[in-house]
């Protein structure tokens, strides 16, 4: 089983280091500590173990120290950065926890954007030795990229040519509506396995700066420094520890403080079940921790996904349940609206969304059941939006003392948590009634019952206690008896309508490819270039364009 907890004491390939405003991630993979046997994770190669830890380290740099202001990304190994992704970790992998690596590090490295952005902890790169693959998409995410000006410094994107697959984590993307590379220059670049190099790197954007080696580290410091002088973090403040996450597994029962997992295996489901807070949001930001509820809740259902999607692939449909009080539930979305200025809560809304945007973009079918006791309100209202469908049950079940089923927007539901295509879930569902949003914000702080949560279009199906059982029952059964890659690609191209932006086109063309160059013959057949890399043999290609 993997598991996606750790804390820095557990590192086995990150160093970080302070000096004032700045911090140093420094890479420095063992190259024996890989997740699985087979290989060795020579040249700060990667597998998703290393990941797992940037992604813990660039959280906690986030809430644990608001004093930092600028982080640079370098290699702790002399003369090299990062080889890339692991090739003999690519070509014995099965090909969902290829796809799962992928999309796992991906949102690692929309993360490092979304702080450089949104939480104004700006990252830059500093290059010294070879830079390739996943270790040029790693500094492509940054904001910047400074790189040696030597001989054997240079940043390539090689998986054409030497693997026959491409980038995996939006190097494409990125290298064209990021970095605005010319297209015959990418063209060019990502398809020759020596790199670029130098001033050439730079007059074709591919870095921001090169300086000669002996002077980057202590040029990247100054540049770190300019940057923290535009930064908006609060000195003097302390951040909050994030304690080691608590979870037990029984059987087919996963549990944690907030959250729930029942695994039905028979009908290829998970049930999510969410308690809501039992006591009111606090009055003050003083006593804020890593217990806050809806900090607490995200991190158990960011682990909850996670964990469902590499260590339970058979498990194809996600069940959204909720239960506790609406009112208490809403006050915590008042109090993350009324302190929005603040630098703790804006991080606190900015780590829902991400958790959020990891449901959007999983590959499972996901429902929502929202009955008597539910506590679907703003926030936890964005679970049911997130679903392929919403079942409302109308009325109240014989002998069943709670209340008839409601749901409640807050103003969380209206631009705090967009989707990866730039849209609020409700912008996203009603696109071609763009009027109904404007409607539903009227509607803030109502509790809406079934009848009214259906002529709305925020319920899906509403059957009433008779049909409920068998509605629900069916429709978990249906998907799964459908084909796994059919309902994958049918809900993609279903979730992000609208616009698109640098991220939903990174998901939605990785989405596609990984499904489709990562299973051909010409990357994992017994002659292709992933299985003969490194053994001397060439590759044989079909030649056919498809």
């Amino acid at each position: 089983m993997i598991d996606f907890r750790t804390e820095p004491s557990r590192y086995k390939h990150w160093k970080i280091s302070f000096d004032g405003p700045v911090a140093t991630l420094a890479m420095d993979v063992d190259e024996n500590g890989g997740l699985a046997p087979g290989y060795e994770l020579k040249l700060n190669s990667y597998d998703l173990g290393v990941d797992i830890e940037l992604n813990d380290a660039v959280n906690r740099l986030r809430f644990e120290h608001p004093e930092i202001k600028s982080v640079i990304i370098t290699s702790a190994k002399e003369r090299v950065f990062c080889a890339g992704a692991n090739i003999k970790m690519l070509s014995s992998s099965s090909h969902p926890h290829k796809v799962n690596f992928c999309k796992f590090t991906n949102e690692t490295r929309i993360a490092i954007e979304d702080a450089t952005e949104n939480s104004r902890q700006h990252y830059m790169t500093a290059i010294g030795g070879p830079c390739a693959g996943g270790g040029y998409e790693l500094a492509l995410a940054t904001a910047y990229i400074m790189m040696a000006d030597d001989g054997s410094t240079n940043v390539s994107l090689p998986e054409i040519p030497l693997l026959a697959v491409l980038p995996g984590t939006g190097g494409l993307t990125r290298l064209i509506d990021k970095r605005g590379v010319r297209r015959d220059r990418a063209d060019f670049f990502c398809t020759t396995e020596e790199g670029i190099r130098g001033k050439r790197a730079v007059e074709w954007r591919l870095v921001d700066e090169v300086i000669p080696r002996t002077q980057l580290m202590e040029a990247a410091s100054r540049k770190a420094i300019e940057f923290a002088k535009n930064s908006d973090r609060p000195e003097g403040r302390r951040g909050i520890a994030l304690k080691p996450l608590a979870r037990s597994i029984d059987g087919d029962r996963i549990g944690y403080a907030n959250l729930s997992i029942d695994i039905d295996r028979e009908n290829a489901a998970a049930t999510l079940t969410i308690r809501g807070p039992e006591n009111a949001a606090p009055t003050s930001l003083d006593s804020l921790s890593c217990e806050f509820w809806p900090l607490a809740f995200a991190r158990e259902l960011e682990d909850a996904i996670l964990h469902l999607r590499v260590n339970e692939e058979q498990i194809r449909s996600w069940v959204f349940r909720t239960e506790g009080d609406s009112a208490v539930a809403k006050s915590y979305d008042d109090f993350l609206v009324k302190h929005a200025d603040d630098w703790l809560v804006r991080e606190i809304r900015l780590y829902l969304k991400r958790t959020l945007k990891r449901i959007d973009v999983s590959s499972r079918s996901v429902f929502a059941l929202i009955e008597p006791g539910s506590c679907f309100v703003g926030t936890l209202f964005e679970l049911a939006l997130a679903a392929d469908r919403i079942y409302m049950l109308r009325g109240k079940r014989e002998g069943d003392e709670l209340a008839p089923a409601k749901i409640g927007l807050t103003q969380m539901n209206f631009g705090a948590l967009p989707m990866c295509n730039g849209l609020t879930r409700l912008q996203s569902r009603f696109l071609g009634e763009p009027l109904r949003v404007e409607e539903l914000r009227s509607r803030v702080g109502e509790l809406i019952d079934t009848e009214h949560a259906e002529l709305l279009g925020l319920a899906s199906f509403t059957p009433d206690e008779i049909d409920w059982d068998d509605e629900v029952r069916l429709a978990i059964e249906e998907r799964a008896a459908f084909s796994s890659d059919a309902l994958s690609g049918m809900e993609a191209s279903l979730r992000f309508g609208g616009p698109e932006t640098m991220e939903s086109k990174i998901f939605a063309r990785l989405s596609a490819w990984q499904n489709w160059i990562f299973q051909r013959p010409n990357a994992i057949g017994e002659k292709g270039a992933l299985k003969l890399y490194g053994t001397g043999k060439r590759p044989e290609f079909d030649p056919r364009r498809v």
